[in-house]
């Protein structure tokens, strides 16, 4: 989407509603994948990192980027719907509003999940009770 964006069209062979379909879809994989940190990881890490604590840099990182995803979910529903007219401009625009934050908080949750950092906060033997 953000070559789309950038090149002000959609990738060749797509149609306008495969395109907002795609953009639907990232919509809600993001939102379905931040829900499953926020039940079930992300309470369990808590315990012993301060960093998923529910008012810590990673939860508020997913409010910042859901108000966001909100905006986007909503154009891409009013365009589909034909309410509203497509423009990547507002597209564009839209997922900047959240992007930085949504890359820092990937670039960070891959440090924060890695072997030298979970060493710090957690033993062997604990790790290995963390159900998956």
């Amino acid at each position: 989407m953000e070559k789309a964006c950038q090149e002000n069209k959609k990738p060749l062979g797509m149609s306008m509603g495969q395109f907002l379909s795609l953009a639907m879809q990232f919509c809600i994989q993001l939102q379905n994948h931040h829900d499953a940190e926020e039940r079930r990881f992300f309470p369990m890490l808590a315990k012993n990192m301060p960093m998923f604590k529910k008012e810590a840099e990673m939860p508020s990182q997913h409010k910042q980027i859901h108000k966001g995803l909100l905006k986007l979910k909503a154009y891409v529903e009013d365009c589909k719907d034909g309410e509203q007219d497509f423009l990547f401009l507002e597209l564009k625009q839209i997922m900047d509003s959240f992007g930085q934050v949504l890359w820092q908080h990937l670039d960070e949750e891959v440090q924060n999940l890695g072997a030298e950092n979970m060493r710090k906060y957690w033993t062997l033997r604990e790790l290995e009770r963390i159900p998956m």
